[in-house]
């Protein structure tokens, strides 16, 4: 019995990123792992690997410094393993879910969906790992080059920059190794284009780039899944792009001494990343609260499903968005693109957006107990760590050891959470062989 249900697919992948959590944290608190002598201590290496696994980039110490050059290069592991893995394991488990006797109501053919197939499992693995490590790959080359000829970088040097930032920007980790994270290419839209690319390729999550790879040429044949998660990507990166640009225009402290390009530049960048790839090209920290603001909902909401990314996603929300529609019209059914949306889905994204908001809240609380930080940044840090995004406003190294704890299950729950809970919601649907009589509550 312990076996069967350890071996549950949700389970195998939770226990999954529990062991990567683990090894990564023995070997960051090896001595050869820091730039000082000494070990690192157990909660800096715990805050560390979790923040790596799972592909979030908040720190409690300042990656480049703290860390040996062998430190760092176990954190790109580990976040390279956290994001390939995931992208991996949520494709993998799709596959199992279509391949399930018990979905027959729900069962979604590869002509109806045009997404996933039924085909052989280690071709679709062979598949994502090609499409990362040549995004990874072209983007470290740019980097590498651009840091050598512009910035007067040692080749070594360079390389080993370009690298590290291609691979946590397609893994949507948001680790840097410089202290301003990359705040002092905010100009160079060279730097910053390619990380851009970068973010939305790994974020934009497996089935779509697999439905752009071989109906490119044909958007009428694309899934409803890839159609949803293109739409409300494009709405929510304008919406952050136009929101930063306002709120920040006048800051003299972030976009109000730039230049107009470097402006358009920079806050694009950071609709980009805020959507959970944790990079900032301006200081958060002296950011208007109205940014704060479009902040929680960007690294709330997240990217697509079975990507790099974080968040509740992009499909959750739309989902939902055409619930809410439906009910307005007064539909019986949720509707786009000439197709109408299961229920069973419907009730998923329901039940991801509630326990996404309650981890949240729950967070929020907790370390309003036992820090004296104000709101405001603390929802940010919560929000940060639920969504897997990496954003801070300042204050994650200052917070108390039990916060920082509540920042490390909520890294955790946040990473797996989504997914594990859809499969698991789906692999426990069963018919049931009676049904209560229907009553209607009061709503509103």
């Amino acid at each position: 019995m312990i076996k069967q249900r350890l071996s549950h697919p949700a389970r195998v992948v939770a226990l999954a990123f529990l062991g990567a959590i683990v090894i990564g944290t023995v070997l960051l608190m090896m001595p050869f792992a820091r730039a000082e002598s000494g070990a690192a201590p157990f909660l800096v290496a715990l805050f560390t690997s979790v923040s790596a696994v799972c592909v979030t980039g908040l720190v409690v110490v300042d990656t480049g410094t703290y860390w040996a050059p062998a430190g760092q290069a176990i954190i790109m592991a580990l976040f390279q393993l956290g994001g390939f893995g995931m992208m991996t394991a949520a494709t993998l488990l799709g596959l199992m879910v279509n391949r399930s006797p018990r979905l027959r109501l729900k069962l979604i053919t590869q002509t109806e969906t045009h997404s996933l197939g039924l085909g052989d499992v280690a071709n679709v693995a062979k598949l994502v790992l090609k499409v990362a490590i040549i995004a990874e790959l072209l983007v470290a080359l740019v980097l590498a080059l651009r840091f050598h000829f512009e910035y007067a970088l040692p080749w070594r040097e360079a390389a080993w920059s370009g690298l590290f930032h291609a691979v946590s920007a397609f893994n949507n980790a948001g680790f840097s190794i410089h202290a301003d994270s990359v705040m002092r290419y905010a100009p160079d839209a060279l730097v910053l284009l390619p990380l851009m690319i970068a973010i939305f390729v790994g974020g934009i999550g497996f089935p779509v780039l697999l439905d752009l790879r071989t109906k490119l040429k044909s958007p009428r044949s694309w899934s409803l899944h890839t159609k949803l998660t293109l739409a409300v990507t494009a709405a929510l990166l304008v919406l952050g792009f136009i929101g930063v640009l306002i709120f920040e225009w006048s800051n003299a402290k972030t976009l109000g001494a730039m230049a107009l390009p470097d402006k358009m530049l920079s806050a694009a960048f950071a609709s980009v990343s805020a959507r959970t790839a944790g990079f900032n090209s301006i200081d958060l920290a002296v950011a208007s609260r109205e940014t704060w603001a479009l902040h929680y909902l960007l690294m709330f909401v997240g990217a697509g499903s079975a990507g790099t990314a974080g968040g509740v996603k992009v499909g959750t929300v739309a989902i939902l968005f055409l619930l809410v529609v439906a009910e307005i019209r007064g539909q019986p059914d949720s509707e786009a693109f000439g197709r109408r949306v299961g229920s069973s889905a419907q009730r998923q994204a329901i039940t991801v957006l509630v326990l996404g908001s309650a981890m949240v809240v729950s967070g929020t609380m907790i370390i309003l107990m036992v820090s004296d930080f104000s709101t405001d940044r603390i929802i940010f840090e919560v929000i940060s760590a639920f969504g897997t995004v990496g954003l801070s406003t300042g204050i994650t190294a200052d917070l108390p050891a039990t916060a920082q704890v509540v920042l490390i299950v909520l890294m955790y729950l946040g990473r797996i959470g989504t997914i594990t809970l859809a499969t698991s919601l789906i692999l426990v649907e069963r018919r049931m062989p009676y049904r209560y009589p229907e009553e209607h509550p009061i709503v509103g």
